[in-house]
């Protein structure tokens, strides 16, 4: 039995949870096509017959603009230092960017192996695919490159089998039926914010966040009550809708996805509260669980 722990980085919307999902086999990190989804760490755990792998999904390295941006970049750091194996993701559809240089400056240093991911390879040819390897190669030398499409799961087998080299431990870290380190209220309350992502705009949903207030377990059916937290009245509004209507939506496109999870009927309420300024206060960043590495 090899083990070991991999970390997933790059700037934002690179793929990075859907890579995960992909490799675990089941939807544990939120995804969507605005940046900075991803705002904790999550481990996804990989098994087969020969080997344990803890992947370390992150927030996406970005320059910050509230506490919580600099308690996200902090998490992406401290996975860098805390792993075995680094999985620098990149969008290899569009050009290379100052964000890219800007993460691998800082896993330059890390002293572990680095293994390039070109990742969405699907919107590229092989010539493009080619090109981008040797560009990223006058970089920096990476112990590995794998081109994938986390999106179509292409090639994610052959990263497996790449990642299996550099393996040293020999060890299970969690039991065999393990998928994440992660809590149902945690994974519920993600759930509920993705869905916030997909029915709003692009200012809304980086000023939300979401909370899972209650679960009632029950014999047929879970009731659960959250919270949609928003840091001004007029996006509560927008997350309302006119009579309701954002609001039930969200409910409805949420309650659909956790009753999959939880394998039982759910009733979901959900609540829309205003906390001003939430995003930079070390009070509530601490309460919803962001300042996980801040002591």
């Amino acid at each position: 039995m090899k083990s070991g722990f991999v970390s997933l980085v790059g700037r934002p919307n690179v793929g990075k949870s859907t890579l995960l999902n992909s490799i675990v086999g089941k939807k544990i990190a939120i995804t969507s096509d605005k940046p900075q989804t991803t705002r904790n760490i999550i481990q996804g755990i990989y098994n087969d017959d020969e080997t344990q792998i803890v992947f370390v999904d992150t927030p996406g390295i970005h320059k910050p603009i509230h506490k919580l941006g600099k308690v996200l970049n902090k998490q992406a750091y401290y996975s860098i230092d805390d792993v075995d194996i680094i999985l620098f993701l990149v969008d290899a559809s569009v050009s290379l960017g100052k964000g890219d240089k800007y993460v691998l400056d800082k896993i330059k240093d890390a002293n572990k192996p680095v293994i390039l991911v070109l990742n969405k390879i699907d919107n590229i040819t092989k010539e493009q695919i080619l090109f981008k390897i040797n560009e990223y190669k006058d970089l920096y030398e990476f112990d590995d490159i794998v081109p994938v499409s986390a999106i179509k799961n292409n090639n994610v087998d052959t990263l497996i089998s790449v990642i299996k080299k550099y393996l040293k431990d020999e060890i299970m870290y969690y039991s065999i039926e393990e998928v994440t380190n992660r809590k149902i209220d945690f994974l519920i309350a993600e759930i509920i914010r993705e869905k916030v992502f997909n029915v709003t705009n692009e200012e809304v949903p980086h000023s939300t966040t979401c909370v899972v207030e209650s679960i009632e377990f029950g014999k047929n059916s879970n009731t659960i009550n959250a919270s949609i937290i928003v840091d001004r009245d007029s996006l509560k509004k927008i997350i309302i809708g006119n009579k309701g209507s954002k609001i039930k939506e969200i409910g409805s496109l949420a309650r659909v996805e956790i009753e999959e999870l939880m394998g039982k009927k759910v009733y979901l309420s959900l609540f829309v509260k205003t906390i001003k300024k939430w995003r930079d206060s070390d009070k509530y960043l601490n309460e919803f669980g962001y300042n996980d590495f801040e002591n």
